[in-house]
């Protein structure tokens, strides 16, 4: 099992890094979104399916990244990579360390309402105030580029930029959550009592996990701005937090690669229900289509699409006559 996730994994960014030699400028465009929308999923995942702390406020730190891009990128040049970047991120985890710091006080449907809170609370600063350009948002004029080796402003080269920060992030976190600190985190999804009884101070484990999950959602708030050149407050609303939620949930919580799958899944049904070539007149009611194919899902797949080949493994030896012993799998098994 731990081989084929490794090949799947490996697979998946070698079909990204080779995409570009055969797809269109439209192609091109559509993945970099959905990378983006990947290591979003991948900072929520961290929380969710790490953790087992359900934020509703993911957006809030996408959007400071976003709008520290904007809003730090020169209006008469363009801004060196070197600094933005790294500016934007630490921006989405200092507000990701203040409300960690008062939302992990709570539990439960408290932590998310507290968290949705915080969200809007960034929403209305962005739509109401000149600082987030009010509704009509504001603009990139000059994307960030690395010298003469990198400018973000070509699509190709955003695109291999995007692959590598989502590849850097997996990477970054299937070696996190193999650590201590991601067994200790695991520990706490499970039993959070147990882990302060064994000596855990589980709310500095938290708040560790809660600011690095604030910082890739601010790397992905930070491409969205550079691959667009444009932000408005509509990028920090609730239904973004609640996209990437279903995101993870269709691909499968607690796997990674569930993440990834789950970013892309989303991203391709909104694509197909909005073609009004397969669709017709009902494209303009592609919502609803999108919704019942989740509910269908959710339903039929309770692992996600990541556990597809586990539930038909499970089904096979539950089938009478299968194996030495037959019957289901063991608890614990995977």
């Amino acid at each position: 099992m731990k081989h084929s996730k490794v090949v799947f994994s490996v697979l998946a960014f070698a079909a990204l890094a080779l995409f570009p030699l055969v797809a269109g400028k439209y192609g091109i465009d559509l993945v970099t979104k959905i990378m983006i929308f990947a290591v979003f999923a991948l900072s929520l995942e961290l929380l969710v399916g790490g953790t087992g702390l359900v934020c509703f406020g993911q957006a809030a730190f996408l959007g400071i990244g976003a709008y520290a891009a904007v809003r730090l990128s020169p209006q008469d040049g363009s801004a060196s990579l070197l600094w933005l970047l790294p500016v934007c991120v630490l921006a989405a985890a200092l507000y990701a360390l203040l409300v960690g710091m008062l939302s992990l006080r709570t539990s439960g449907v408290y932590f998310i309402m507290v968290t949705l809170a915080f969200a809007q609370m960034a929403y209305y600063v962005a739509h109401d105030t000149p600082l987030g350009g009010g509704t009509d948002g504001i603009y990139m004029t000059f994307k960030p580029v690395l010298g003469a080796l990198l400018d973000l402003d070509r699509p190709l080269v955003l695109y291999s930029f995007t692959l590598a920060c989502l590849m850097a992030t997996f990477g970054f976190l299937a070696v996190l959550l193999r650590s201590r600190f991601g067994r200790a985190l695991a520990g706490i999804r499970v039993n959070e009592q147990r882990m302060r009884a064994t000596g855990f101070s589980t709310f500095g484990y938290k708040l560790a996990a809660f600011v690095i999950s604030g910082a890739i959602a601010g790397l992905a708030g930070f491409l969205f701005a550079v691959k667009d050149g444009y932000v408005n407050p509509e990028l920090i609303s609730w239904h973004v937090s609640g996209n990437v939620l279903i995101m993870i949930i269709l691909g499968g919580i607690g796997h990674l690669r569930g993440a990834l799958i789950g970013a892309f899944a989303f991203a391709l049904l909104q694509e197909l229900f909005k073609s009004e070539a397969i669709f017709g007149d009902f494209a303009k009611h592609w919502q609803l289509g999108l919704g019942m194919t989740i509910i269908a899902s959710v339903a039929l797949l309770p692992l996600g699409l990541a556990g597809v080949p586990q539930q038909l493994a499970r089904r096979l030896l539950e089938r009478p006559g299968a194996g030495a012993g037959g019957g289901a799998a063991e608890p614990g098994d995977e």
